[in-house]
């Protein structure tokens, strides 16, 4: 008699269970380097303390799923609505964002028991489901959490910066091997009218919906992403100085934060060093630069006589043509390393996926014909399409199974505290 089941043999609420429990888990394994102390940290009001993460992802499962649709379930504590809803507002009030890290309690351990009251009913609700919509919930719930997986890692980054002892996250130290990159070359593409948007089976969130025809004039688009050794050259030329290289908002912002070079990257012995989950390293020429805004990318394709791509020339070269090194860099893995790594000798399209999120220059706005989902899970996307712009791809922290071509990841020109970078078409 055998002893395991294989994956293609189990039924789809155990398939559902499965995959329920992995990700769960992974958000759990993404804490493990942390202390204690570390579980409250917030240095700025765009980031949120790992146990906010961890309850708030829970909040999600309990809020539209258990309350609804488990008969019986008792809420795990009644402030806790309020405590860890981040922005629905059809659901009720808010603690306020900023704020997060004042709650020293609940205690992480509180945190840890509710995630597995949690856990537990979602185990027993889903053995019961059949209906599409609430199974539908359920995956979007996990997507959810994936997405807070992207952003523990960013925001642990970005709190652990702010320490002067500079704490490491992840002890394997980045190196210099494969740290060199063939010459930036362009792929042409002809004009043509291409179908945007999810047209393919599975998971996708609304944002990404409906498909639509976008006619996209001809283009050349680099094989890779813009290098720290290039952005380098950006900076000594005089970049963070020259107003005419800057959007107005983009000047505006860089004098009133004072901007001289990507967030993280700092100067030792006249050596520019960066700080990373690996703790701080030697810049490594070749790695993409990343941590940029969207208006240093823009200012930096400027000074290069280019562009940033817009969100349907990244789709079309995407979706058009064979792409070289798309491996994503799974945080799974036994060895994972939380850092861009550089194309090396590739020549055709690389750095698509599993390296940085790629700013376009193409406002965070619906596609034609778009309808949010039904309820309070509408707010999801909807009510952020206004005064933020289109990311593409997927980054180092991006879990591999989260990524796909339609994705429409944003945020506002100025945020830098995502693996964001740069890509240039002509």
């Amino acid at each position: 008699m055998k002893d395991t089941v294989s994956f293609s043999e189990l039924t789809a609420h155990q398939r559902l269970q499965r995959r329920y429990q992995r990700v769960r888990q992974m958000s759990l394994w993404l804490c493990k380097p942390l202390l204690i102390e570390d579980y409250g940290l917030q240095a700025a009001a765009e980031v949120s303390p790992p146990k906010w993460h961890l309850a708030h992802t829970t909040w999600f499962f309990e809020t539209f799923l258990l309350k609804p649709h488990s008969p019986g379930y008792q809420a795990y504590h009644p402030e806790f609505e309020r405590l860890f809803n981040s922005y629905y507002q059809g659901v009720g009030p808010q603690f306020q964002r900023p704020h997060r890290g004042l709650l020293s309690r609940p205690t992480l351990e509180q945190v840890e028991s509710y995630r597995k009251r949690v856990d537990d009913a979602m185990m027993r609700l889903i053995e019961t489901l059949h209906q599409p919509d609430i199974l539908a919930l359920i995956e979007l719930g996990l997507h959810h959490e994936q997405q807070h997986q992207e952003l523990m890692l960013t925001d642990i980054k970005f709190s652990f910066s702010a320490n002067p002892l500079l704490p490491v996250y992840c002890d394997i130290p980045l190196t210099n091997a494969e740290n060199a990159n063939s010459a930036l070359n362009w792929t042409a593409f002809k004009h043509a009218t291409i179908r945007q948007g999810f047209s393919d089976d599975g998971f996708h969130f609304d944002n990404e919906t409906p498909v639509h025809e976008v006619i996209v004039p001809p283009f050349k688009m680099a094989n890779r992403l813009i290098t720290n050794e290039e952005f380098l050259q950006f900076i000594d030329d005089g970049g963070y100085h020259d107003p005419l290289l800057w959007l107005s908002d983009g000047w505006q912002m860089k004098q009133q934060l004072d901007w001289s070079a990507p967030l993280y990257w700092q100067k030792h012995d006249e050596q520019w060093h960066e700080y990373t989950l690996h703790g701080l390293a030697p810049l490594l020429p070749a790695s993409p630069v990343t941590h940029v805004s969207y208006y240093e990318a823009e200012a930096f394709a400027r000074w290069a006589g280019k562009k940033l791509p817009t969100e349907s020339q990244w789709e079309y070269a995407k979706t058009t043509t064979e792409t070289e090194g798309d491996e994503q860099l799974l945080i799974e893995g036994e060895q994972p390393i939380f850092h861009p790594a550089s194309a090396g000798s590739l020549t055709q399209l690389s750095q698509l996926f599993g390296s940085c999120w790629e700013w376009t220059q193409s406002a965070y706005l619906p596609y034609p014909g778009y309808q949010p989902m039904a309820g309070a899970v509408g707010e999801y996307n909807g009510k952020f399409m206004c005064n933020q712009m289109v990311l593409k791809g997927g980054s180092c922290a991006t879990p591999a199974d989260h990524i796909r071509s339609s994705y429409r990841n944003f945020f506002y020109p100025k945020d830098r505290w995502q693996f964001s970078g740069i890509r240039l078409v002509e």
